[in-house]
Parts: C-alpha cells; structure tokens; sequence
C-alpha cells in the first residue's frame, strides 16, 4: 500500500516530464531527419540530408564560434565576479542581504526589460550614454551593437551583467556552510586570506562550484533570449548563436527538420557538459 502511495504521489511530476521533455525530445530526434516545414501533415524521412547541409553552412561554424566564445566569457569573467564579491560580502552580516537583493534585481527582472534599458540608456546613439559621450563630448563612438567587431561582446556585458549577482548569492550561500572548526583551526595555524580561501573555503564550495560551472556551459549553448532581443543575429551574423540559427530555420524560414537538426546539436552538447559534471563529481568522490 505504502509503495502504491510513493507512485502515485510521484506520478504528476512523471507525467509532466513525459508530457513536456520526453515526447518533445524523442519528436525533434525525428523531425531532425526529415525536411519538414511546420505544417505538413506527413513529412518526408531524407535521413542526414539536414545535418550535411548545416555542416556545409558557414553561417552554422559561426554560430558554435560565437556559442564557445560566449561560454568563455561566462566561466571567467561573472564567475570571477560573482566569486570574488562573495567572499567580500561574506565579512559584512550585517548589510550583506541588502547588497544581494540589490545584486539580484538585475536577474529577477524580466529579459526584455533588461534589453529596453540597455538599449535605450546606454546604447542609444542620441539619448543614451553612448549618445552623450559622442554629442556632447564630441567623442568619436558608436553603439558597439552596430559593429561587428564590438557587438557579441556588447551582448555579453548585458547578459553578464544581469547574471552576475546571481551567482554571487549562490556562492556565498555555499561559503556560509564552511565548517566554523575549520576557519578557526586555519586561522590559529596563522593562514592568510588566500591560504583560507584555497585550503578551507574552496574545497567547501567546490561541489557548488562545479554544478554552477557545468551549469553556465548549458546555458551558454542555450542562450537566446537577449541575443535575438538587442541584435537579433546581426550585425552580418556577428552575434549568431546555434538558438538564433535554429530559429531563423524554424520560424522564418519554415524550415523545422533544419531547426530540429541545429537543436539536437545544441543538445549534444547540453550532454556532454552533464557528462563533464558526472566525471568531476566522481573524482571529487576519490579524491
């Protein structure tokens, strides 16, 4: 009686990851090989014809370009960011939830709000920061979103900005369960700030920091929402991602076995990056 209980009470969850990752998953698997457009009520199997045709694109290795310049940019620079103001806020309990609410706002505010605000306050040729600096400065700059040498970083820096607080919160939850025995028994061996961070609070925080990092690398791969919502792709593809490629394929295109084929790429590499995870988890394990 009591397991029938355990099943049905895990039963809604199992239906929901049937019903919105399963089936989904296994129908793109599908779709990946064949050319349909969306509409079409029996699409027909061309086996890797959409993959070959990807491949050949140079449009798709700019994309996995940008995508793993993107993911570098995401393990150092918030990461760093997040790490360090982390241990910086962790000697202040008395304002330190004032700093991370004011750190997390960025990350609760919707994307398309972020967007707006960059858009319109800092890269705005006439009313914005940029604006500013080129009319009354007489400074000679332009929008970095308008140059394809400036514009994916430019995308990163909003993206960043809006993440970095986040993991702040998440790392310095992680240092606040460091064992108190430990930080004193370091500190009366006369460790220094560094010694105690490397020796005691990282090997705390390492499980933590290793799912967020695993983590960031999904994402990265993943990452569309504020891509498509400053550049769309552009300028001359010089933001494309693998997301905003299967897009274009997906929903301007019509070309949705194009699209599956793109996604289940990402996904493999979604994949890998948990395998990563599994690997790092396991060593820690023997170590």
């Amino acid at each position: 009686m009591r397991k029938a209980t355990n099943y049905l009470l895990i039963a809604p969850s199992l239906l929901l990851s049937l019903l919105i990752v399963l089936i989904p998953g296994l129908l793109t698997l599908l779709v990946a090989f064949t050319d349909w457009d969306g509409v079409a009520v029996s699409p027909s199997f061309i086996g890797m014809q959409n993959f070959q045709e990807i491949f050949e694109d140079r449009i798709f290795w700019k994309s996995l370009f940008n995508n793993a310049q993107w993911t570098i940019m995401f393990i150092t620079v918030p990461v760093v960011i997040g790490l360090l103001t982390a241990i910086l806020l962790l000697r202040r309990k008395r304002s330190r939830s004032a700093y991370q609410l004011i750190f997390l706002f960025p990350y609760v505010l919707a994307p398309a709000t972020n967007a707006m605000l960059w858009l319109n306050i800092i890269f705005n040729p006439v009313s914005g920061v940029v604006g500013y600096l080129k009319n009354s400065l007489g400074m000679s700059i332009t929008s970095p979103l308008s140059s394809v040498h400036t514009a994916l970083y430019a995308v990163a820096s909003v993206d960043i900005w809006h993440y970095w607080g986040f993991l702040t919160v998440v790392y310095l939850a992680a240092l606040r369960q460091t064992p108190g025995d430990q930080i004193e028994a370091a500190q009366l061996e006369g460790c220094n700030s560094w010694q105690l961070f490397k020796f005691v609070y990282f090997p705390s925080i390492k499980p933590t920091f290793s799912i967020m990092l695993v983590m960031i690398i999904i994402f990265s791969f993943l990452t569309f929402d504020y891509v498509y919502l400053l550049t769309g792709g552009g300028p001359a593809h010089s933001t494309e991602m693998l997301s905003t490629y299967a897009y274009t394929f997906a929903f301007s295109a019509f070309q949705v076995g194009k699209a599956a084929s793109v996604a289940l790429f990402m996904s493999i590499m979604g994949l890998l990056a948990s395998c990563l995870y599994i690997w790092l988890s396991k060593n820690d394990l023997k170590g």
